[in-house]
């Protein structure tokens, strides 16, 4: 297992090595000084296109910037999440002074609240202005800035969507702060809370991240969306590479395909139609990250089974309307259209769309030879 997530982790490290990274020196008012940042724009970035990415915000970007950068391409890659825009920043010299808090109210001070002003009132909003951004943003730290990002929860209209907390030091307060927050937090967003720790963590940051865990894990919040991980066999620094892939995998849960278990567990059960819940899925995506995903063909597959098993044919027509309309040049409207006129008994129509899918581009599922076996299939049983 241990190797497995090695050479996962390496992967996604070396494709990194073909991103598209800008390098940065940023002029900030708030710091008094230039703050060098890397951003990661996905590999298909164009200003001039409609799409959005959301925003994940690297602190100690120094170590931490690059093993994010290659775990969201590895994933994105497969679909699993979206492409982001990631933002690093570099704190190697300045890290324990960017994160200072007062030992009386355990806030931000001195230099740490210039550094948070730095975050919320200069980085983020020229990353905004600059690039293409969707509303949903995420911000992940390792250590003392694992403390420090809960500070962005407190405010009255938390900063960012995502939290990802990985080995936090956190300060004596803030596990009742945050259980507290918690309790009364009233945002309209969808936030989400990763923590972590591992059996060999550092004993005095383990016994309070388990605190905190005891008392966020009772927390109930249908805007909540919580997870903790508690590792084996890993210490303070080597659970970074398990932490960022589970991390990223609970954020964008809703984003990925449809499963085995969603279809056997959702869709047969699902109070409205079968296309209903297609288009729930699309639009939770929507509102929860803030950017509209392409219906992707898995989750065709997977409604058309759906529509099948629950004979369910308004559904089915919805279906092949909306793979005509996603794919115009491909085979897979033609094929949904031909098996909604099969199930309706219409056979010659059935017939007719399988024959002009012939004339298309292949999908990832439909190919020529399929759309001929069910044309064969057809002219030998109906006709």
């Amino acid at each position: 297992m241990k190797l497995k997530l090695l050479l996962i982790t390496l992967l996604a490290c070396f494709n990194t090595l073909f991103s598209q990274v800008i390098y940065e020196a940023f002029d900030s008012y708030k710091l008094g000084e230039k703050r060098n940042i890397k951003i990661q724009l996905p590999n298909n970035y164009n200003p001039e296109d409609d799409l959005k990415y959301p925003i994940v915000l690297v602190l100690d970007g120094d170590y931490l910037f690059e093993p994010i950068v290659g775990n969201i391409n590895y994933q994105a890659y497969w679909g699993e999440i979206p492409d982001c825009i990631i933002v690093g920043v570099s704190q190697a010299k300045t890290r324990l002074s960017d994160f200072e808090y007062s030992n009386e109210t355990f806030l931000p001070s001195q230099d740490g609240a210039a550094f948070f002003e730095f975050i919320s009132m200069e980085l983020l909003p020229y990353i905004d202005a600059r690039y293409k951004t969707s509303s949903f943003k995420v911000v992940a730290a390792h250590d003392l800035a694992a403390n420090f990002i809960n500070f962005y929860l407190f405010k009255k209209e938390p900063l960012f969507n995502a939290y990802i907390a990985i080995s936090p030091e956190f300060s004596k307060k803030t596990p009742s702060r945050l259980s507290l927050r918690w309790s009364n937090i009233e945002s309209e967003k969808q936030l989400f809370y990763y923590l972590a720790t591992s059996d060999t963590d550092i004993k005095g940051f383990r016994s309070t991240i388990l605190e905190a865990d005891s008392k966020l894990k009772d927390v109930s919040n249908t805007n909540l969306h919580y997870k903790f991980d508690d590792f084996k066999d890993a210490n303070h620094y080597t659970i970074v590479g398990q932490a960022i892939p589970s991390a990223l995998g609970e954020i964008f849960q809703l984003y990925k395909p449809i499963t085995k278990k969603d279809y056997t567990e959702d869709i047969l059960t699902f109070g409205g139609s079968t296309f209903e819940y297609l288009e729930q899925k699309y639009d939770n995506i929507e509102d929860y990250y803030g950017l509209k995903k392409v219906v992707i063909e898995n989750d065709l597959r997977a409604i058309a089974a759906g529509c099948k098993k629950r004979d369910d044919n308004e559904s089915l027509l919805e279906l092949a309307k909306i793979a005509r309309k996603t794919y115009p040049d491909s085979m897979i409207g033609a094929y949904y259209y031909g098996i909604y006129y099969e199930a309706i008994g219409n056979y010659k129509k059935a017939l007719q769309r399988y024959q002009s899918g012939l004339l298309l581009m292949p999908s990832q599922f439909i190919d020529k030879d399929i759309l001929l076996e069910k044309i064969y299939e057809i002219k030998e049983e109906r006709f």
